[in-house]
């Protein structure tokens, strides 16, 4: 849509050789995030039934119900996540994605890239039970082949580097990791539960 309408400019090419597109001024970036919200409001807040089932998923550990819900989301999404973006900014499309539907749940504390003992986690949630938190870490890849290991390099990166720490200064004892991994429009989660602290 604001592609045709000439909100988006081309500015050269990218060493794959790809064209870059940017938002020109404020006011048109402006306009651009309040389309975005729009696009939210009608396509993710609207279905509160769905929506609410996939917060649960991701309490209980729903693997197949997180997968189901995002990539029914991303497939009615809007086409950024085709674009020819390099690996990083394709992958904080994703991670805003996943932001934006989990700050929709009012009772959570939705926090991104913490600072978290070695590094910083992409996402950590601390639910509305106070002994329950959720860290997780999302990874981007070219080949739906690679989701799996992707997966689980994203799992082994939050216990290398200790994100869940954030979560233990604050008295979380019941901890649960994701690693998800996204490729075009599909998405791939795994999952485990430390072992209370």
């Amino acid at each position: 849509m604001l592609f045709t309408t000439g909100y988006l400019t081309q500015v050269g090419r990218t060493e794959e050789g790809a064209y870059r597109l940017v938002i020109p001024n404020r006011e048109v970036r402006e306009v651009f995030q309040l389309q975005i919200n729009e696009w939210f409001k009608k396509s993710i807040f609207s279905n509160t039934e769905r929506l609410n089932a996939f917060w649960k998923a991701v309490e209980a550990g729903d693997t197949e119900g997180i997968e189901q819900y995002l990539n029914r989301v991303l497939s009615n999404s809007i086409s950024v996540f085709d674009t020819k973006a390099r690996k990083e900014e394709k992958e904080s499309s994703y991670h805003n994605l996943l932001v934006g539907i989990l700050t929709g749940n009012a009772d959570w504390l939705v926090k991104s890239n913490v600072e978290a003992w070695e590094g910083f986690a992409d996402i950590i949630v601390e639910t509305d039970d106070p002994d329950a938190g959720i860290v997780i870490e999302l990874k981007y890849t070219k080949s739906f082949d690679e989701m799996e290991t992707a997966c689980q390099k994203a799992l082994d990166q939050i216990q290398d580097r200790r994100y869940q720490e954030f979560l233990i200064n604050d008295d979380r004892k019941d901890i649960r990791l994701y690693g998800i991994t996204f490729c075009k429009k599909r998405c791939r989660a795994i999952t485990e539960v430390l072992p209370n602290q």
